[in-house]
């Protein structure tokens, strides 16, 4: 048995021989020389961290080229290899950065980079694209809208821009104006926010409009800043003027108390004559509480229970005189006046009141209140704000208030309340 083993083993070693020999015949040992005949490949050190940065019709592009000092030329290609441009390495890549700038048309580019050392050799492919902006971009710009262009009390005129896309690329805004003293500015704004945004001109020469437009950077690596056309715009010169000249002009009214848990006399600079005060016997009227409404104290009249209002005025005049030009009055209240009686708001010349009804069209300007409420009864009735405007032509302190004509023919009678009195001054 065993010689028989050893027979095998012999047999088997001699056939592996046999088959090695026969493939060695088969492949020349120096055939590697047909795949290396020209010599091994060499390829140029590669261009990395590539970054490409867009612009107006060019493009900015910068990489790291440290590897290889034997790179003699970067060159660029785009648009299917159809265009190019070539750099010297020598002179363009210091301290090992490349960083140049070239032009390109507009549109979504992609570029293909290479180095080229003395020999020809060639570095491997980079690829990187970049979106070049043009004339079809910028034709298609807007200015930023403006939602409210308004003198302020100090002087200032203040800008409240309109919202716009957080993407669209707005940046700022540059503005041409001019100032109280007649000095020109250039300023530009830097856009903190999309939305909600309001900007300030200082000391602002009323009447006067100023130029603007709009600065846009396409994307954040964008390395041209784009312009609209320049546009004017007016400022409005309606300052809230009230607090400078009257006080105690809104809800809650002061008040000069009573024993009357609801009704009572208006605190100065209110002034109401006697027909005025047409509760507790004519000791008090023109306030009342009236907690329903929301809030308390209001000016008032109110005719249940026999209480006539006759040529009642309530006023105040203005704490000086009022500069020549344009204003508005503007006034909220809620009505339950009858179709015989009568409200109104008034402004007159002078700080010694407002007319009564027979004279009423020697007052600088009025308003009538709401009075469709059926005599007799509460309805229709009316809660709004109404506005009404007049105009000065010298300096001078006017006065401001109401003129009542109420009367009363059976419960339910008339009723008002007023909410506020404002002082606009206008261009």
């Amino acid at each position: 048995m065993k010689s028989q083993f050893i027979s095998i083993n012999k047999m088997f070693l001699l056939a592996i021989l046999f088959v090695t020999a026969t493939l060695l015949s088969c492949s020349k040992w120096d055939d590697y020389k047909e795949y290396t005949k020209n010599g091994e490949i060499s390829y140029s050190g590669k261009i990395d961290s590539v970054k490409a940065y867009s612009g107006y019709k060019r493009v900015r592009m910068a990489g790291q080229l440290t590897a290889d000092p034997k790179v003699t030329t970067i060159r660029i290609f785009w648009n299917n290899n159809q265009d190019s441009v070539s750099f010297n390495a020598a002179s363009t890549v210091v301290n090992g950065k490349f960083d140049q700038t070239f032009p390109v048309a507009e549109g979504l580019t992609n570029f293909t980079i290479y180095t080229y050392d003395a020999a020809g050799n060639r570095s491997v492919p980079v690829y990187t694209s970049a979106n070049i902006y043009g004339d079809t971009y910028q034709n298609g710009l807007q200015n930023r809208l403006i939602g409210n262009a308004q003198m302020q009390l100090n002087g200032d005129a203040k800008i409240d821009w309109a919202d716009v896309n957080a993407n669209a690329g707005v940046i700022g805004m540059q503005i041409k104006y001019t100032d109280m003293m007649n000095a020109s500015h250039d300023t530009t704004i830097i856009s903190a926010s999309a939305t909600g945004f309001s900007s300030a001109l200082p000391s602002y020469k009323p009447g006067i409009k100023f130029q603007y437009r709009t600065l846009y950077k396409p994307s954040s690596t964008s390395i041209d800043t784009f312009y609209t056309a320049y546009q004017e715009q007016s400022v409005r010169y309606d300052l809230d003027v009230t607090s400078t000249y009257l006080s105690n002009y809104k809800t809650p009214f002061d008040v000069i108390p009573s024993s009357d848990w609801r009704f009572a006399t208006l605190a100065a600079p209110w002034v109401e004559n006697a027909a005025a005060k047409n509760k507790g016997g004519g000791t008090y009227g023109g306030w009342a509480a009236e907690p329903w409404q929301g809030t308390t104290g209001f000016i008032n009249w109110e005719t249940w229970g026999n209480t006539p209002v006759i040529d009642g005025i309530i006023y105040q005049p203005t704490s000086a005189a009022l500069p020549a030009g344009k204003y508005t009055v503007e006034y909220n209240y809620y009505s339950e006046v009858q179709q015989n009686s009568s409200v109104y708001c008034v402004v007159a010349a002078g700080g010694n009141g407002i007319p009564k009804l027979a004279n009423l069209s020697t007052a600088l300007a009025s308003s009538k209140m709401y009075n469709g409420a059926n005599v007799g009864a509460t309805s229709p009735n009316a809660d709004e704000t109404k506005s009404f405007k007049f105009t000065l032509d010298t300096p001078q302190v006017v006065s401001i208030g109401f003129l009542g004509n109420l009367v009363n023919t059976s419960d339910p009678g008339n009723y008002m309340v007023v909410r506020y009195i404002k002082l606009i001054q206008n261009n």
